[in-house]
């Protein structure tokens, strides 16, 4: 069993990044610049907005935080969209979801301009993306995509399991592994929560990616020797021997699957890490204007 040190890798990618932006401000060219837009007081949100404002400081990259309350109505909302959309040395922005329930997430999410979308979820990069065309992948699957790449595991011909559906990890992963590309060429089956008999459907995976968001959901009996686990869950459990008095946990049983598989992610310090790195990583495809010329 080998762990994919999701946080190792990250370091290593922004040390590579850090590189880049020196060369190009050497050449005389611009800094690249992150936006984040944080509405409301989520606490989950507040701290995964702040470790982005430090990996952009990181890189050498510039940042914005646009900070509103809970209040903040969605008219106010569009229009600090409209203004990063607006600002030319703005290279990619993202809203923090969860927003406030009395604001069309749909609605904030079409308003962001398609080149600037460094969080891949506009339906122009979606379309792009099952089209096989150049676009700004949906962060968490562009960070499992570099996992499996730069651990060299083998996806070609091989059967993967997705287990969730969602539009920001389990679509665009079934999506991305059955592409005709270097990591990619997987016989894919998605499956979720009204799946029946999901166990006879892992047994058979040479690859699962976890993300249905059950704390321990995939258990020992529910896969075979050699496969290779990405698990994308973070869940918290109660643990009152741990001060905070919780702990996290992945989809996997870790303890459980971990002796069976070849490579696993484990949690934390798997999958997250890289969810971070890859909006970098979108945001300095944006600034050279790889995507959209």
């Amino acid at each position: 069993m080998k762990l994919i040190d999701g946080k190792a890798l990250a370091n290593t990618i922004k040390e590579e990044i850090a590189i880049e932006v020196v060369a190009l401000k050497e050449a005389g060219g611009k800094t690249p610049h992150l936006a984040a837009v944080l509405i409301g007081d989520d606490p989950a949100s507040a701290v995964y907005v702040r470790n982005k404002v430090r990996a952009c400081e990181k890189v050498g990259f510039k940042s914005t935080l646009v900070r509103k309350g809970a209040e903040t109505t969605e008219a106010e909302v569009l229009e600090i969209v409209k203004n990063l959309n607006d600002d030319p040395d703005i290279d990619g922005f993202i809203v923090q979801l969860p927003l406030p329930k009395h604001i069309d997430e749909e609605k904030v999410n079409l308003a962001i301009d398609p080149k600037k979308d460094v969080d891949g979820f506009h339906p122009m990069n979606v379309g792009r993306m099952a089209l096989g065309l150049p676009s700004y992948l949906p962060a968490t699957p562009f960070g499992i995509m570099q996992m499996l790449d730069r651990y060299d595991i083998e996806t070609s011909g091989k059967h993967c399991v997705v287990i969730g559906r969602s539009n920001i990890v389990g679509t665009p992963m079934s999506i991305l592994l059955s592409r005709k590309a270097k990591v990619g060429n997987c016989t894919v089956t998605l499956t979720h929560s009204r799946t029946k008999n999901l166990k006879s459907e892992t047994l058979r995976a040479d690859i699962i990616i976890a993300a249905i968001g059950r704390p321990d959901y995939l258990t020992a009996d529910m896969v075979k020797e050699g496969v290779v686990i990405i698990d994308v869950g973070i869940n918290r459990v109660d643990d009152a021997s741990r001060k905070r008095g919780y702990r996290l946990v992945g989809d996997a049983n870790f303890e459980g699957v971990a002796p069976k598989s070849s490579f696993i992610t484990p949690v934390p310090g798997g999958v997250g890490p890289m969810t971070i790195t890859s909006l970098l990583m979108n945001t300095l495809k944006s600034s050279r204007k790889e995507i959209y010329g």
